[in-house]
């Protein structure tokens, strides 16, 4: 953290872009908007990193959650913990990956592919088939179903939206209902396609697109086959260390860090934002980003999402004994009107004491009773050693920032992974730079020098 102490400047100085919060959201686009010339302050109410996203050991979480006394000493060394509050995994070809190779903040951080993603169907956990070999040899589903599926598969795994040929007369208007109709798979295994393989939230998918679809399947069958497991990677020690990664990039490239910085509201001109005050200091900039949190006024409330860290002394039984993994619960299986999530890490990852698991168990809202919507999940953990639930309100956006220049992220959703957080990186991030194209933030530097 040297880059903190070389940076403890004055706020006399003005920016193009004051970011607040250190999310991994705002840290991702300070170090974008650092590396593009811009001259960035990044400051944060919190002295430490991550804000709503930290990793927290066992004593930092069992004071968050208002727990009383001190943690069983079972659970093992506390601060062996890195517990995610807002638990996420990496697709191995998608966005984030690609964001990382492109700002190299890779150097900074060392991954470890997760050992399997399963999907529940009937009540059972199955592991996800991503290729034609492991359709045709899983119990997901009957003799001819697999080789419908296989087909499919082999189908959307070929498919080159920039290639006619690899299209098998589906075209731009032709929807995802009306291809997987060709195809004539069953309603669990379009369930699967779409929520574990397409990695849609919610029934809509099947209006969407078909090439939407098909590229997103492509994306899994193709993160998988860089590690044969699953198509997922997650960072040793935690996801904390990606904020820090980026706030190291925005650091080396100039960009000047504040925490543990009051934050009292921004300064407007004419409507527009000029600055950003914190006790008597202001600190003039033309553009603030940042989470939700800063901004009461300019967003709103459009959910709830709830969650539940589990922590285990053994792994999720059905699924081949594995450190790590994902396993998502389709609404349809379950009798919900969104999935339910579940994303396991251990020992394996550095994240806790050896032979301790950490379950973190996630949907969206629909009840007056949200930790009985996750009962679904938690039933299929076996026994849990100790669980702390917590239930965060989802808020979004209601401000135009082409007039007053406050770009603010949405808050992170219940999914385990991170493409609704990539996807509002780049909207953000198009916005403010008010360029139509910004695919070059998703090209690795080696690629650009070519």
């Amino acid at each position: 953290r040297d880059f903190l102490k070389k940076n403890k400047l004055t706020m006399d100085e003005e920016y193009d872009v004051v970011v607040l919060g250190t999310g991994i959201t705002e840290c991702i686009l300070s170090g974008l908007f650092s590396v593009s010339g811009r001259k960035v302050l990044h400051m944060d109410r919190n002295n430490y990193y991550g804000a709503e996203c930290a990793s927290l050991n066992l004593e930092q979480v069992w004071e968050q959650f208002g727990e009383s006394g001190e943690p069983d000493s079972a659970l093992g060394n506390i601060r062996r913990y890195n517990i995610d509050m807002i638990p996420k995994f990496l697709m191995a070809t998608g966005k984030l990956v690609k964001i990382l190779l492109h700002t190299d903040v890779t150097r900074y951080l060392e991954f470890k592919s997760v050992d399997g993603s399963y999907v529940l169907k009937k009540g059972k956990v199955h592991k996800v088939p991503a290729s034609e070999r492991e359709a045709l040899s899983s119990k997901l589903m009957g003799m001819f179903e697999k080789r419908r599926f296989a087909e499919y598969l082999s189908y959307a795994s070929s498919f080159n939206i920039n290639d006619p040929k690899t299209h098998k007369n589906i075209t731009a208007s032709t929807t995802t209902a009306e291809m997987l109709r060709k195809y004539k798979l069953d309603n669990s295994t379009k369930d699967f396609v779409g929520h574990a393989l397409g990695l849609y939230t919610d029934e809509s998918w099947l209006s969407k697109p078909a090439f939407e679809t098909n590229e997103r399947v492509k994306l899994y069958a193709d993160s998988l086959s860089h590690y044969g497991n699953s198509p997922y990677l997650y960072p040793l020690y935690g996801l904390g260390d990606l904020p820090q990664g980026f706030a190291r990039l925005s650091a080396i490239y100039g960009g000047t860090y504040m925490l543990d910085k009051p934050i009292d509201g921004v300064e407007l001109s004419s409507g527009r934002v000029v600055g950003v005050r914190s006790g008597s200091e202001v600190v003039k900039c033309s553009a603030v980003i940042g989470d939700p949190s800063y901004f009461p006024d300019k967003v709103e409330q459009y959910g709830e999402v709830v969650r539940c860290i589990c922590l285990m002394d053994h792994p999720i039984p059905n699924t081949n004994n594995s450190e790590s993994c994902q396993i998502i619960l389709p609404q349809n299986q379950i009798g919900r009107g969104n999935d339910i999530y579940i994303s396991c890490v251990s020992f394996a990852h550095n994240v806790a004491p050896n032979g301790m698991y950490i379950a973190i168990v996630s949907t969206t809202v629909e009840t007056s009773n949200p930790n009985e919507e996750l009962e679904a999940g938690i039933s299929l953990l076996g026994p849990v050693m100790k669980s702390f639930y917590s239930v965060k309100p989802l808020y979004r956006p209601i401000n135009n920032p082409e007039e007053d220049g406050i770009f603010i992220s949405s808050s992170y959703d219940a999914t385990s992974h991170f493409g609704s957080i990539c996807e509002d990186v780049i909207n953000l991030f198009q916005m403010y730079t008010g360029e139509e194209d910004v695919s070059y933030i998703l090209v690795p530097k080696e690629q650009q020098t070519e």
